[in-house]
């Protein structure tokens, strides 16, 4: 019985953020983190364009590191091919300087690009909070404030795109404030439903999404934003999530590494991704906590 109970709790703590009349009794506990946004434009910690320019940054270091494998796009893309071989020089020669470091013959983990790029790392394990489950934490370096320290993975459903029986116990279901919704289970249905949306949509050797978050070995280091805890009492938010719509000149190149795919192919629309940008300094060995509660004035 106790553990039938347990069980329960669990269940409870993971599906009770989606229960409207718990959300209207607990909205006043939690004012002092709630998220207001007086207007959908206002949604922003940093401009489109900084986002923009991390993910850019991170791409292209991701896509240099694994270069030996994206022979068959570049041999497509021959107008750009010298543009990443200079990046390759460049990169070549910084690891040179640092001669000691033999990983940089045989390339990076995606974990350590993050680090050499942005500065820190981050992955997932238990939560420190009991009966949480897994939970995010920055393993190595230093998150500043302001910076993008993480993406929400998942399938992206309009409106009134069915996804019933997709949310039945997910907890991991985003919603947009425009009513977009992110399906970040990476189980199941939701499961499913990402890798053939993900291969639907693939141009011949060009990859428009990024699978490999549906596994342990990520290609995408940022892409677990979906474990990412609400606050507490004992632990604020130091995470904030933001809606972020890709550009239509984003490079085809590099969508291998977006964690998002429409469920409908025929959307003339830009995809939407969700970031989480850091609310403040983040140290090593913290776990990151946002806030699941959004109102919009």
């Amino acid at each position: 019985l106790a553990a039938m109970l347990r069980a329960l709790r669990r269940r409870w703590d993971g599906y009770k953020y989606r229960f409207v009349p718990w959300l209207a009794l607990n909205l006043r506990r939690k004012r002092r983190t709630l998220r207001y946004v007086p207007e959908s434009s206002q949604d922003k910690i940093i401009s489109d364009e900084d986002v923009f320019e991390t993910l850019m940054k991170i791409f292209k270091a991701l896509f240099i590191n694994d270069f030996s494998k994206q022979a068959h796009i570049l041999a497509l893309l021959p107008e750009i091919r010298c543009k990443y071989m200079e990046l390759l020089t460049v990169e070549q020669k910084q690891s040179k300087v640092n001669s000691c470091n033999h990983q940089s013959q045989h390339g990076f983990s995606p974990e350590e690009v993050l680090f050499n790029t942005l500065g820190f790392s981050i992955t997932r394990d238990r939560s420190s909070l009991v009966s949480a489950g897994t939970g995010v934490f920055v393993t190595k370096g230093f998150v500043p404030k302001g910076t993008l320290v993480s993406m929400y993975p998942g399938t992206v459903y309009r409106k009134h795109e069915p996804i019933f029986f997709q949310s039945l116990g997910n907890p991991f279901i985003f919603r947009c404030i425009d009513g977009i919704l992110i399906d970040g289970n990476d189980k199941g249905l939701s499961r499913s439903v990402y890798r053939s949306c993900s291969r639907r949509d693939q141009l011949g050797p060009f990859q428009m999404s990024d699978e490999s978050w549906l596994t342990s070995a990520l290609q995408n280091p940022l892409a677990v934003g979906q474990y990412v805890n609400n606050c507490s009492r004992e632990k604020s938010a130091n995470v904030c999530y933001q809606e972020f719509d890709v550009p239509g000149y984003f490079p085809v190149e590099l969508k291998q590494y977006l964690p998002n795919i429409v469920y409908s192919h025929d959307v003339e629309s830009h995809l939407r991704c969700v970031v989480l940008v850091a609310l403040r300094d983040i140290k090593q060995g913290e776990e990151l906590f946002s806030n699941y509660y959004t109102v919009v004035n």
